[in-house]
């Protein structure tokens, strides 16, 4: 077995061991009870078919758990070809006072709007090369990223604030701080940091739209923002990618007729199947 192969294995194996917990979840520990539905709420059961709020109790017990997927996903990707690879890792290190108060300048900068200036359009690149140029005693600082990685061959170390493809705008401010102050500590621990989205939801990178990342990032053109197959391939390897695709798409074949057939206790439409993740 190579290793896009064992990659491949190791995406199947994560997904599928969330979704059988869901399916426990659902089907054993805390299944939908129609009689306490309308007991509880008889005028929703009167109006609304049970199938519609039995949706809603498979999607809320859905969510929870596939909140850190990515970060497990990411985690068994990476070892297989870096080495090493921690989710929420502690980086310390001590950061110039001016550098701090520049990295709170330039998310002010974009954050917010004065009489005399207007609010400034994100740029990466140019933004830290100004943090960089800051001077001033050393002050220590621990930031927690989402992922690190360490290439055991290479030496190479980098950070991931990964979140969903549709973040919103206070978690993305704090990755960039985060990003910036791993980036200015005094001898960084890490060559580069990344803020990164597991999958596009627009297809393309340049037709990325969602708004709230796009205040702290140029979503379309900053170096430190990887998109999908950016972000799989360069922790994966060339090919990476497509094996997450294939793997969840085969993955959500199964297990869709499965919560049909098992949880709404219905027949899947003929058009149930398919690639839905492109």
């Amino acid at each position: 077995m190579n290793k896009q192969e064992r990659v491949a294995k190791a995406i199947k194996e994560v997904v599928s061991s969330m979704m059988d917990r869901v399916m426990t979840r659902v089907l054993v520990e805390d299944p939908f009870i129609k009689e306490s539905h309308h007991a509880s709420k008889p005028i929703y059961a009167a109006l609304v078919p049970d199938e519609i709020f039995k949706g809603s109790h498979f999607e809320r017990r859905f969510v929870t758990p596939f909140g850190g997927v990515w970060e497990k996903l990411a985690q068994v990707v990476a070892l297989e070809i870096h080495g090493e690879c921690y989710v929420g890792h502690t980086i310390s290190g001590n950061i110039k006072s001016d550098r701090l108060r520049r990295i709170q300048e330039v998310l002010n900068g974009l954050e917010y709007s004065t009489k005399l200036k207007a609010k400034a359009k994100p740029d990466w690149d140019e933004e830290l090369k100004y943090i960089l140029e800051g001077k001033g005693e050393l002050i220590p600082v621990s930031v927690i990223c989402d992922i690190f990685v360490n290439n055991k061959k290479t030496g190479s170390k980098l950070a991931f604030e990964l979140k969903g493809p549709l973040p919103n705008s206070d978690q993305t401010k704090v990755s960039k701080e985060k990003m910036f102050k791993l980036l200015a500590m005094d001898s960084p621990q890490v060559a580069e940091a990344y803020f990164a989205l597991p999958y596009n939801p627009y297809g393309k990178k340049e037709d990325y739209k969602w708004g709230f990342p796009m205040r702290w990032f140029n979503m379309h053109n900053d170096s430190s923002v990887l998109i999908g197959n950016e972000f799989w391939d360069l922790i994966g390897g060339k090919g990476t990618y497509q094996n997450f695709i294939k793997e969840i798409n085969t993955l959500g074949n199964e297990y869709r007729e499965r919560i049909y057939r098992e949880f709404l206790e219905i027949e899947a439409p003929l058009n149930s199947k398919g690639d839905l993740l492109k």
